[in-house]
């Protein structure tokens, strides 16, 4: 199983700089806990100079997070606030058949509420979800709906 981990990084930082990304470790042994035979990919962390990107490696980065997204069986979102590239590989990774889980208090959001398969409140909610085996019974069901066969 292939996961994801996509979440807020610029958000809606005005200068060039970054959201902490402490986030991730949690989820990461979270998901390490509970799916051992997961491959999990951190798209942040393959590019952990990306604030000083120049304009093609920008462009270049943003599009093969969103392709890895998509071809991705699992999104794991991260949304303590609204982040516009989240919202993107939520979309490509919905419209591919994966699964997507998202972390954040704005249940409300459209954008969460069209592309998430299940939301969480927060890592504790997420995790007793992981630990009920509900994943897999999310992934049997999503596959027996395929895939669009474009997106891998």
């Amino acid at each position: 199983m292939e996961i994801f981990l996509a979440g807020i990084i610029q958000g809606s930082l005005a200068e060039p700089a970054i959201h902490s990304q402490d986030w991730r470790t949690p989820i990461r042994e979270a998901l390490s806990r509970h799916c051992a035979e997961a491959d999990i990919y951190c798209h942040f962390e393959a590019n952990p100079n990306s604030i000083d990107y120049d304009h093609e490696q920008m462009v270049a980065t943003l599009s093969e997070g969103n392709h890895r997204a998509a071809a991705s069986d699992v999104v794991v979102c991260w949304l303590p606030s609204a982040s516009m590239g989240t919202a993107v590989e939520m979309h490509l990774a919905a419209e591919a058949g994966a699964v997507v889980l998202t972390i954040t208090p704005m249940a409300a959001n459209w954008v969460v509420r069209a592309y998430s398969d299940r939301i969480f409140a927060d890592l504790a909610d997420f995790e007793k979800f992981l630990a009920g085996g509900q994943l897999e019974q999310l992934l049997t069901e999503k596959k027996a709906r395929g895939r669009k066969a474009h997106y891998r």
